[in-house]
């Protein structure tokens, strides 16, 4: 394995709702949006499965700041652009209250297969994440990095859960999107690789059984990259506001940094059960920062606090060298005061026990400081 230093660089991608202004419903608008947006910022906006829906992707980013910039600048066109033809831009896991059955399918080839070969998980699938890449050319690297990042990902999903609501009833989960989304076959967390072999040939196997045309089907909540030199972290929802996404993109290079270093000195990988894994990543979907959280490495439930804290204190050498402590560490102890996105939409329909309100909040939060 090489021992080229890396730059690791960030990429994010985002997947918002466009919103009727006055029912508050999903609106099938991406189509006339994209072609506004696209003369803003090109290829950096992308249709995604359902004409509800819209992403936008970064250019590569060097620094948090980088981050900051091009995320306020791409929600601020998309915002622009979707209000010229009189709709809203949210961005939260799950819309509040509208269903999966009046959502028209972008008509492009990739989407009708998918839908062809997907069926119900398919048309249930109206849900909104966030991708973090992290640039690593070392291939190799990439995968030591993604085995010792395994451990790690509940906290991250725990601090951005954003989506508390489906179809008009409260789920009881912070993050339903993660349970809508782990049906599908090549979901969750990817089991300890040996080596980069050892995956291409578990692609290998996949493509010739004919369970996948290729790596990009390959879903897991972190990933190799097929398109790029990243590793791509896919477990979170889209965050409300930029400060959370920068928080997000923050704690997920610095998981990749810390785990680089890691398997450079060849420290062994936590080998958790993938039971204890699924249980971890379950109880963080649940209860977000609302109870105790499963340490996978320690084999113990512990409160989410402490679970979030020695996440940062595993974080804090490599944050610290690269002067990235203190924005991140003030981000992490903001949510945890103030209540990550799922807190504050159940604090919106509280107030007056309407949905419509929590679609007003994430429109509003999803475009805080970016206008």
């Amino acid at each position: 394995m090489s021992t080229q230093a890396e730059e690791f660089t960030i990429g994010v991608e985002e997947e918002y709702q466009i919103i009727h202004p006055t029912t508050r419903e999903l609106r099938p608008r991406a189509e006339r949006i994209l072609s506004k947006a696209e003369a803003a910022v090109g290829e950096e906006v992308q249709p995604e499965l359902y004409l509800s829906q819209i992403e936008i992707g970064t250019p590569i980013c060097r620094t948090l700041a980088d981050v900051r910039g091009e995320l306020g600048r791409l929600r601020r066109e998309l915002i622009s652009a979707a209000e010229k033809e009189g709709s809203r831009i949210a961005a939260a896991g799950t819309h509040p209250f509208s269903h999966w059955e009046d959502q028209p399918i972008t008509p492009k080839a990739r989407y009708i297969g998918i839908a062809q070969d997907y069926q119900q998980l398919a048309r249930e699938q109206m849900i909104f994440g966030c991708h973090v890449h992290v640039g690593i050319s070392d291939r190799e690297a990439a995968i030591r990095v993604m085995n010792h990042a395994r451990s790690h990902l509940a906290p991250l999903l725990a601090l951005a859960a954003n989506s508390p609501f489906w179809l008009g009833v409260d789920t009881g989960y912070a993050s339903f999107r993660t349970e809508i989304w782990r049906r599908w076959p090549m979901s969750g967390t990817p089991q300890v690789f040996a080596s980069r072999a050892e995956y291409d040939e578990l692609v290998e196997a996949l493509v010739q059984t004919e369970s996948v045309s290729d790596a990009s089907k390959i879903y897991w909540d972190v990933r190799p990259a097929s398109r790029f030199e990243t590793v791509e972290f896919r477990v979170t929802d889209v965050c409300m506001t930029v400060d959370e996404a920068v928080m997000i993109a923050g704690l997920v290079r610095g998981i990749a940094r810390t785990c680089y270093e890691q398997a450079m000195q060849d420290k062994p990988v936590t080998h958790a059960r993938p039971e204890v894994l699924r249980a971890a990543k379950w109880r963080a979907a649940r209860y977000g920062l609302d109870a105790d959280l499963i340490d996978v490495e320690g084999g113990r439930s512990v409160p989410a606090r402490e679970r979030i804290e020695k996440l940062l204190n595993f974080l804090r050498p490599t944050l610290e060298d690269h002067d990235e402590w203190d924005e991140i560490s003030a981000l992490v102890y903001e949510v945890i005061a103030r209540g990550n996105g799922a807190t504050r939409q159940r604090e919106a329909l509280a107030r007056n026990n309407r949905y419509e309100d929590v679609v007003d909040l994430i429109v509003a939060e999803t475009s805080k400081g970016v206008l």
